[in-house]
């Protein structure tokens, strides 16, 4: 079983530092990918500091991966030697179950694994993409088309299928009016995507800070949610809301931004429950919805959207040493708009 260099948590309380880690070998199935670029998500913040609980540790996190082929399993027919390829946020399912037969992996009835903090096929805990080489079977790896960087991929692994999943699943297109709360990691590639899915797109955040950035970005207006008017004015404008945000927010305020028969998405997770009025549904025949990431199916889709339309997140490529400020900098919504580890650095 190899050993390789990763940067991990020793436990929720503590700074990740560098740490050998360790793969399995090769399997007929598998693939192993030299590691290029690791994105840095909010999920990874949350889990190794056990807020959505217990982890095992020493936890290398990281879901957002880009990198090349080094070697294949001798039954492996999608990937070879040299191929451009990304993996997201699960490495496995039990690929029977009614979701799974329809592409739908992420909602796996057994439970998918995750590609950090889940017990693997061999009854180790998986560990994510902060290091250097990962081996993963070959159907849950994607590959990246040529026409985008393999840095500005790694986040549409996540923050790229988070956002693109919901916007396909509730038809964002031409005549749709879109509003998306929080312009960050998700936010910015949601605008991004429903811009270039044809749709009318809003930005709404706290504050006018990021106003330009938006409207860069795709966004046809923006508003700030701190100011009580912004509710009064778009009462009932919207088709479809995707909330980006993984703090609590008043969802039933949102909720009478919808138009008849809207609908908002959170794909954000925050750690507490969000309450909801009954009449902010029942007034408008409203929907208050959650969504994951896509199927392995979809993800692949979602990269050849993003290549077609010249879509990359917007990104800051840090060394492996700048982990833990980063960490802080994304707390403290000081990011434009994807950290992305170099691990060359590792």
């Amino acid at each position: 079983m190899p050993t390789v260099n990763a940067y991990a948590a020793p436990s929720a309380t503590q700074d990740l530092v560098p740490t050998a880690i360790q793969r399995r070998d090769v399997g007929p199935h598998d693939v192993l990918i030299e590691i290029k670029y690791a994105g840095i998500c909010h999920s990874d913040i949350h889990t190794v500091r056990g807020d959505w609980g217990p982890q095992s540790y020493p936890l290398a996190p990281g879901h957002e991966i880009a990198g090349i082929v080094t070697e294949v399993g001798a039954e492996v027919t999608r990937h070879k030697v040299g191929d451009r390829v990304g993996v997201g946020c699960m490495v496995n399912s039990c690929g029977e179950c009614a979701n799974c037969l329809k592409g739908e992996e992420q909602y796996c009835l057994a439970g998918n694994t995750g590609t950090y903090g889940a017990v693997d096929r061999d009854g180790t805990i998986t560990q994510g993409g902060y290091s250097t080489h990962v081996v993963v079977t070959e159907d849950f790896v994607v590959r990246i088309p040529d026409a985008l960087e393999l840095d500005v991929a790694a986040p549409l692994l996540c923050a790229g299928i988070t956002t693109y999943a919901p916007l396909r699943h509730w038809g964002a297109g031409p005549g749709k009016k879109v509003a998306v709360v929080g312009l960050g990691g998700l936010g910015h590639m949601a605008v991004k995507i429903a811009h270039a899915m044809g749709a009318e797109v809003t930005v709404l955040s706290q504050s006018l800070k990021k106003m330009e950035d938006g409207l860069r970005l795709g966004a046809d207006y923006y508003y700030a949610t701190s100011d009580p008017r912004t509710f009064e004015t778009l009462a009932g404008s919207f088709d479809l809301i995707i909330n980006t945000v993984s703090a609590s927010i008043d969802i039933s305020a949102y909720l009478q931004l919808l138009s008849l028969d809207g609908t908002l998405v959170n794909v954000g997770a925050p750690a507490e429950p969000l309450p909801v009025n009954a009449f902010a549904l029942i007034t408008g025949r409203r929907s208050f919805a959650g969504s994951m990431i896509g199927g392995i199916r979809e993800t692949q889709e979602m990269l050849d959207f993003c290549a077609e339309h010249g879509l990359g997140s917007e990104i800051e490529v840090i060394p492996a040493s700048k982990i833990n400020e980063a960490y802080e900098r994304v707390l403290a919504s000081d990011v434009r708009y994807r950290f992305v580890i170099d691990t060359s650095t590792l």
